[in-house]
């Protein structure tokens, strides 16, 4: 199972979030290129950036995903704020090599299968669940896409990997949704599923492993100290036997 570290940006800070809600806010460095670095220096080779400001459609930290780009080798996977072609363009020349696509694939499809078409294999459908239903626009906007239906029909179409966060359970410390990623992998044996919220230390990287998670994002139980970086390195090596 792959170990990926979490950046969210907003004005250019690290920051964390709970429950998606964005007056929770809370700030740990104004120095994401070196927080990058520290992952990179501890053995990772992922990272999961996500750009909350245009997420909500207020600025970008395009730049900001530029400059870690340049700075490290580190595999990132970038979303946030992706709507169109042209976003998912300048992406990927800004150093990312696999792109989230949540709220386009939401509202166009069609649109985002053609992305996956141009770059197979480095499209990542982000599907962001409250109640069982897709939320999208920064977790602002609920739909009334019900999540096994949604992450089959990109399936179907080729997109073989999702990353699912359960919003009532991101930034909250308190376990990750076990029983929705149990569900989705019983439903939909051939999807490469990561999962994203609610990890609280390195038992729950065993326990996703042991279900046969494609990859987990850990963000704030590093940034909390609940987690270090060997010990993601640990468990990623563990893991791959």
């Amino acid at each position: 199972m792959r170990i990926i570290p979490a950046i969210d940006l907003m004005d250019g800070c690290v920051v964390r979030l709970s429950e998606g809600d964005f007056s929770t806010r809370r700030s740990y460095s104004s120095d994401p290129v070196s927080a990058a670095k520290a992952f990179e220096d501890g053995g990772l080779s992922r990272l999961h950036v996500v750009d909350l400001d245009a997420a909500r459609g207020r600025g970008s930290n395009i730049d900001t995903l530029r400059r870690i780009a340049s700075a490290t080798s580190l595999s990132i996977d970038f979303g946030g704020g992706v709507r169109s072609y042209d976003d998912l363009r300048r992406a990927f020349d800004a150093g990312a090599e696999y792109v989230n696509a949540g709220s386009a694939a939401a509202k166009d499809p069609d649109e985002v299968l053609r992305w996956n078409s141009l770059y197979p294999g480095r499209i990542i459908l982000s599907a962001d669940v409250r109640n069982g239903m897709v939320a999208v626009s920064g977790w602002m906007e609920d739909t009334d896409r019900k999540i096994i239906p949604f992450i089959q029909s990109f399936l179907e179409g080729g997109i073989t990997i999702a990353t699912v966060t359960d919003i009532s359970r991101d930034g909250m410390l308190s376990g990750p949704s076990y029983e929705l990623y149990r569900t989705i992998l019983k439903a939909l044996p051939g999807l490469s599923l990561i999962a994203s919220g609610g990890i609280a230390g390195a038992s729950d990287l065993k326990g996703l492993a042991a279900d046969g998670l494609y990859g987990a994002i850990v963000g704030k139980a590093y940034y909390e100290g609940r987690i270090t970086i060997g010990e993601m390195r640990e468990a990623e090596c563990l893991q791959r036997g």
